[in-house]
C-alpha cells in the first residue's frame, strides 16, 4: 500500500528554518520522481521542488538556493530544506509522487499520482 506521510510544518519566524520530511512505504524512491507542492486558500496548487529517481533535482525559480530537496533511501524518507523563510512561503506543503522516474518538466499536478496528507508551514513574526 502506498503512504506518504508528511511532517515538520510549524510556526517560524521571517529568516528562520524548518525542514519537512514525507516517509514513503509500498514503493522504492529509485523507481519514482518526488515532489513537494503548496497551496494557500483559494489558489492553485504550486509545484516547489522535485527530486527525480536517479536524483536530479529542480526547483521553482522562487526557492531556488533557499530550499533544498534530498533524499535519505535507507529510511524511505524524502526532505524539503527551507531557508530564509518569507511571509509568502506561509502554505500548506504536500509531497507527492510522480507518476515515472523523471523529475525534468514534471511541474503538474498531473504529473504525480499520490499525496501526503500536508503539513502547515506558518511565516510570521
Amino acid at each position: 500500500q502506498v503512504q506518504l506521510v508528511e511532517s515538520g510544518g510549524g510556526l517560524v519566524q521571517p529568516g528562520g528554518s524548518l525542514r519537512l520530511s514525507c516517509v514513503v512505504s509500498g514503493f522504492s524512491l529509485n523507481d519514482r520522481n518526488m515532489g513537494w507542492f503548496r497551496q494557500v486558500p483559494g489558489k492553485e496548487r504550486e509545484w516547489m521542488s522535485c527530486v527525480g529517481g536517479g536524483g536530479a533535482t529542480f526547483y521553482t525559480s522562487s526557492v531556488r538556493g533557499r530550499f533544498r530537496i534530498y533524499r535519505d533511501k535507507a529510511i524511505n524518507t524524502v526532505y524539503l530544506e527551507m531557508n530564509s523563510l518569507k511571509p509568502e512561503d506561509t502554505a500548506v506543503y504536500f509531497c507527492a509522487r510522480g507518476a515515472d522516474y523523471r523529475c525534468a518538466d514534471r511541474r503538474d499536478r498531473s504529473d504525480y499520482d499520490r499525496w501526503g496528507q500536508g503539513t502547515q508551514v506558518t511565516v510570521a513574526s
